[in-house]
């Protein structure tokens, strides 16, 4: 059994009506009946307001391929043993691309047999720059070998995004969505 929540999920009165409104919405969403995660950061109406775009367009409109965005989001929440992060994105992640069996290999690691170079070069990079915040000049240049500027900038701040929102969620410990 888990750990009770920090700050339990909030409803209307905790969230407002707009904040509330949007984890509604997001609930539906994702085919839970709440949405914790924006149950627990909508009570902190100004942020979550402010942090909601942010966090949409890295996961519906960035730069980078969705199917890479949900490897490098699976990644870091591997890394960070995350698990309100991966059963999030498992499900997504397989309506981008990315069934279980490659799923199974991103968690692996970057030596998992039937990886592309592609998937190495970006499982490589999240390691690196979760575990060390930095990333080494053989890695940089593989990277930079797959993407472009505004890309490379994007998959620093994707991970960074997806590391504090698994350190935030581990720390509040915000309760799962899903019974499974």
């Amino acid at each position: 059994m888990s750990a009770p929540a920090r700050i339990p999920p909030g409803g209307f009165k905790e969230l407002g009506p707009i904040n509330w409104a949007i984890a509604k919405l997001g609930a539906r969403g994702i085919r839970a009946p709440k949405f914790h995660l924006f149950n627990v950061l909508g009570q902190h109406k100004l942020l979550f307001l402010a942090w909601l775009p942010f966090s949409g367009y890295l996961l519906y409109a960035g730069k980078l391929s969705r199917k890479d965005a949900e490897l490098v989001i699976l990644r870091v929440g591997h890394l960070r043993d995350c698990e309100y992060e991966l059963q999030q994105h498992r499900r997504l992640a397989k309506s981008r691309g990315v069934d279980a069996e490659l799923q199974a290999r991103i968690f692996e690691g970057p030596d998992a047999d039937g990886l592309n170079d592609r998937q190495r070069v970006l499982i490589t990079a999240t390691d690196e720059f979760v575990i060390t915040r930095s990333m080494s000049p053989e890695t940089w240049a593989a990277l930079s070998g797959i993407y472009n500027r505004a890309q490379l900038i994007e998959f620093c701040t994707l991970a960074g995004q997806y590391d504090a929102l698994a350190a935030t969620m581990a720390t509040l410990k915000i309760p799962l969505d899903f019974p499974d």
